[in-house]
């Protein structure tokens, strides 16, 4: 009986089905994208960036991290208050408990058997009982949480500022994508239509074969250029759809503006490394780390004093047999582990190493904070630089475009010309619009060596789609 019981209690793997993952997939699909604001009209940037702060799931993922330490936290706190404890019960015995005594110098009976216990008894306790050593290492313990707790905000600082400088870099890959694939698909087919009309030309042997051939060699050189700049930016929407949480395949339109707009940074390079040491998320998380490590020091000498518990109850028992069916008591209890004494100093080294090792990590994270604001200040100005230079590269190459056009004769090497022109300067702009992207990741970058949020610190990202929106554009003015 007892073999058949363990065996239908014991617990075997149970594998998913494709029907039980089929059962969880439509609601898994409403959870990634349902409860979202529709789009309306052409994503901005400001857009772009409010909807991936509320909607992109890694982000989510990091304010319910935070949100689990601070329940965590919560319930740190109810540890630091007395046990309160409530206790009943009920038993039966089927005979009488009975006893009797018997005599230590005669070995003989002293007293006939007796009972002082009924068959049936209820009991009832309600005690209250507070140990001052457990409550200050709880009280330490709560502390630690609750920097915990600041740091995985800080984390999410973090977090919200590198996913605000992809959406940066992935929006304006989309405006350039967007104003692009226009230009892309008439200048194949015409490229298309050219190597067609050599093929029927060297058919008809109406040029030598050599030169038809180098000729249409070309030609597929720069079919080959156009479709691969044509694949490169079919990529950039479905980048920045993932960054806003759209679902794949969502058609959208961004918003353009006319003019390249250079972003500038608003702190001057001398005081730059204050705000960055000031500012950054790493380096505050990295101060609460270092709070962490002085509390495990004080929670490890609070470990070595003695115990003291305090009690309070009150008791009920039924048994007909007591004279006081109903008492109350009060306590005092203390233990102590010697044997911590004798490993005090192990006990105190091993605290003291751990908050070095944290202020050693802030030190170094201080270091290298330094380092990424200076190197993003040189790959800012670099980017920069680049933009200015490939500027001109494009309006050179867009006025030989203009010049080839109106040169060109109806013959097939005339077309070959305006085509290589026109490829060259569409893959001039694309290098544009790529160097402005690079030069806009660049700003972003320098932001987040900076620690400057895109959101000001009153503003959650649970709010409304508007208002985080506002809330992004006034940060912009007022960094």
């Amino acid at each position: 009986m007892a073999t058949t019981v363990v065996a239908g209690c014991a617990v075997h793997p149970s594998v998913l089905t494709l029907a039980d993952r089929e059962a969880t997939l439509a609601s898994d699909q409403r959870a990634m994208f349902g409860n979202q604001e529709p789009v309306q009209g052409r994503i901005t940037l400001d857009d772009a960036m409010a909807r991936a702060v509320k909607y992109n799931l890694d982000s989510r993922v990091k304010l319910m991290e935070a949100a689990v330490a601070q329940h965590q936290l919560d319930l740190a706190n109810f540890d630091l208050l007395p046990k309160l404890a409530a206790d009943a019960g009920y038993s039966h015995r089927n005979n009488v408990l009975a006893s009797s005594s018997e005599s230590v110098l005669t070995g003989q009976q002293s007293l006939v058997p007796s009972t002082s216990t009924d068959r049936d008894a209820r009991t009832a306790d309600l005690s209250l009982s507070w140990n001052i050593l457990d409550f200050g290492v709880s009280y330490y313990g709560t502390k630690e949480q609750a920097d915990r707790v600041l740091g995985l905000q800080e984390r999410r600082r973090k977090a919200v500022q590198q996913l605000m400088e992809q959406t940066r870099e992935a929006f304006w890959e989309a405006v350039g994508a967007q104003r692009l694939q226009g230009q892309i698909e008439p200048l194949l087919a015409q490229a298309r239509q050219a190597l067609q009309d050599s093929r029927s030309i060297e058919k008809g042997n109406l040029q030598p074969p050599l030169e038809a051939l180098a000729y249409q060699r070309e030609l597929l050189e720069l079919i080959f250029q156009l479709e691969g700049i044509r694949d490169h930016l079919e990529q950039a929407k479905p980048k920045l759809a993932a960054m806003m949480d759209l679902p794949p395949g969502k058609s959208f339109e961004v918003s353009a503006p006319d003019s390249f707009a250079e972003p500038t940074v608003r702190i001057a390079p001398g005081q730059m490394e204050e705000t960055a040491l000031l500012d950054r998320p790493e380096l505050i998380e990295a101060r609460y780390n270092e709070r962490i490590g002085l509390n495990e020091t004080h929670k490890a000498l609070a470990e070595l004093l003695p115990g003291v518990e305090l009690s309070l109850g009150e008791h009920y028992d039924s048994n007909s047999f007591l004279i006081h069916n109903t008492w109350n008591d009060i306590g005092v209890q203390a233990t102590w582990n010697l044997l911590n004494l004798v490993d005090e100093h192990n006990i105190r080294a091993s605290a003291k190493a751990q908050y070095d090792l944290a202020r050693e990590q802030r030190l170094a994270a201080c270091v290298a904070v330094l380092a990424e604001v200076h190197v993003a200040w040189i790959d800012f100005n670099s980017r920069k630089d680049q933009f200015q230079l490939v500027q001109e590269l494009n309006g050179v190459d867009q006025r030989m475009l203009e010049q080839t056009r109106n040169a060109a004769a109806a013959d097939a090497n005339g077309k070959l010309a305006e085509i290589r022109a026109a490829t060259s300067a569409l893959m001039t702009q694309l290098r544009l619009y790529e160097s402005y992207s690079a030069y806009q990741d660049a700003y972003g970058e320098m932001l987040t060596s900076l620690g400057i949020d895109p959101l000001p610190p009153n503003v959650s990202a649970r709010a409304n789609l508007s208002d985080l929106e506002a809330a992004i554009r006034a940060q912009k003015k007022n960094p």
